[in-house]
């Protein structure tokens, strides 16, 4: 019999071979993914020394090793693992994610919390809440489940993107169903003006985590270079500052007096935005590290009214 340790010992070498970076916690996930059981169930099986058909329980262990076979070599030819298993974890949420979309990644999650933080901080129950390059959902949906009673109008451009949002707006909607008539998507240009400008002065927070990474500076990983799209990727120009300076811009008109911009950026750009930001009407702008300890996001709040 194979061990569950064997298999994944192999498997991690496989990947990494082909320049995977975390190879054997992908290997370990693919695993718990084609035998639909926990990725606990795999370091327990690992550490007990347990085969794999006693690991597959009354699954049929060859089939699902064959399936575990064919996501390996997707993996080792650099496909994103979130593309492979169909979905992606953030907060608390487990979104639905795949070709022609942006995968979420750990650090927006900190975009979310300095929202909620901000909102709590002011004693306020509920929102009003604007999400720019809304992408697979992540950021608004996220605020929408965690803050009951706020109302979120989230914007993408693309209509491959946005159809990605959709389906996971009705996956959090059959989990939550209080939020379901307090999540609007509009598939239009959040740079430009004319984009939601019904709300213009009423929106308490904006949440965004734009293109923004330069054009000079194109990604070494294949998963990110090949598979996320270009659009929900690169900033605009060669430093990559464009398309994050327009949302600036429009984020300071959605925003009431005193209302709260966070938004993700490269780490190359934190300085340079925040000082546009301050042209454009926020004060109390700062640049935020991510858990690595870069600077990855700002925050700032609109000029008070005189």
């Amino acid at each position: 019999m194979t061990t569950v340790f064997d298999v994944v010992r192999s498997s991690a070498d496989v990947l990494r071979k082909a320049g995977v970076d975390t190879p054997e916690h992908d290997a370990k996930l693919l695993l718990a993914e084609a035998l639909h059981v926990d990725l606990r169930d795999v370091d327990k099986a690992m550490l007990m020394g347990d085969d794999t058909e006693r690991l597959a329980g009354k699954n049929d262990a060859e089939s699902a090793l064959e399936r575990f076979r064919a996501m390996l070599d997707r993996r080792a030819r650099r496909e994103p693992l979130q593309h492979i298993t169909g979905h992606a974890p953030f907060r608390y949420l487990d979104l639905k994610v795949g070709p022609g979309v942006f995968v979420p990644r750990p650090e927006t999650e900190l975009v979310v919390q300095e929202g909620i933080d901000w909102t709590t901080s002011h004693g306020m129950y509920s929102a009003r809440v604007v999400d720019l390059c809304a992408g697979s959902g992540a950021i608004g949906l996220s605020f929408a489940m965690e803050v009951p009673g706020s109302e979120v109008w989230a914007v993408e451009k693309s209509a491959t993107a946005a159809e990605w949002t959709r389906r996971n707006l009705d996956e959090t909607v059959r989990r939550h169903p209080n939020i379901a008539g307090n999540y609007h998507l509009e598939i239009s240009d959040a740079t430009q003006m004319p984009t939601l400008n019904q709300l213009d002065g009423t929106i308490d927070i904006v949440l965004t985590n734009p293109p923004y990474v330069p054009l000079a500076d194109i990604p070494e990983q294949p998963e990110a270079r090949d598979y996320d799209p270009d659009l929900a990727l690169y900033g605009g120009s060669a430093d990559g500052t464009l398309i994050p300076e327009r949302i600036i811009a429009r984020a300071a008109k959605l925003l009431r007096a005193d209302g709260l911009m966070v938004m993700e950026h490269d780490i190359t750009q934190g300085e340079r935005l925040a000082a546009f930001a301050r042209t454009c009407g926020f004060v109390d702008v700062t640049v935020h590290n991510d858990y690595t300890g870069r600077p990855r996001y700002l925050t700032a709040e609109k000029q008070p009214a005189q």
